[in-house]
């Protein structure tokens, strides 16, 4: 398999472009501005710290860590966050080091790439008030990702996969149906992904769906509630 390419956005962050399915990880139209929009200002800010003083995100694709570097750093000083990222195909550190969300940012290096060099499978305390865990598996059923998400449930999703063209087989109706299981009642998940039969099928796994705008270069995106 190559290896994915840094390029560089129109907001003058990094992401990656990988060859082998021709897709990159964020918007040519700016990654952290994406990012920040979507998974963040639509996704996190829906659960406000005076209601939701402890929150379980699960990151689906997890990729240059981008979204859980915002999440540490954008977060309430005080809500507790316990965040779970699932990525089959990690990057390498030596690839996460060239990238320019710590610069950009303004945080400390460590802070990002403690995320790429931690090791799987464990929970990892990175400050006080945030507990990280990634896996490397998939989001389709299997005994690592069945045993982990036994009684479990979160309050948040970042569905962050490669979109349906590159990545069919993560938009299906079996894999909403699975997600909205995972989430408790009133739990959101977002994603950059408005296709009207992606919506469809959330709806059909029993998601109430909110089309909102997006950000630069985008018209809309999604967030999918379970009422």
């Amino acid at each position: 398999m190559k290896s994915p390419e840094i390029i560089t956005t129109s907001d003058t962050s990094n992401t990656l472009y990988s060859p082998e399915i021709d897709e990159t990880y964020h918007s040519r139209h700016g990654a952290i501005q994406e990012s920040e929009y979507i998974f963040i200002k639509k996704g996190l800010s829906y659960f406000p710290f005076e209601k939701y003083p402890t929150l379980d995100i699960l990151e689906i694709g997890l990729g240059t860590a981008l979204n859980a570097l915002l999440t540490l750093i954008r977060k309430p000083e005080n809500q507790t966050i316990h965040y779970t990222a699932l990525e089959p195909f990690p990057i390498t550190t030596k690839t996460a080091s060239q990238l320019n969300y710590s610069t950009k940012l303004k945080a400390a290096t460590h802070q990002f790439l403690q995320f790429h060099t931690c090791d799987f499978n464990k929970d990892h305390k990175l400050s006080t008030t945030f507990t990280f865990k990634k896996m490397n598996t998939t989001f389709q059923k299997n005994k690592k990702t069945e045993s982990h998400f036994k009684n479990k449930t979160y309050t948040l999703i970042y569905y962050d996969a490669f979109g349906p063209r590159a990545q069919a087989n993560m938009w299906t109706k079996e894999c909403f149906k699975k997600a909205y299981s995972l989430l408790m009642k009133n739990g959101a998940l977002v994603t950059f992904c408005a296709k009207g039969e992606v919506k469809r099928k959330m709806k059909e796994a029993g998601f109430s769906i909110e089309t909102l705008p997006g950000p630069p270069g985008k018209r809309e995106i999604t967030r999918a509630i379970k009422k």
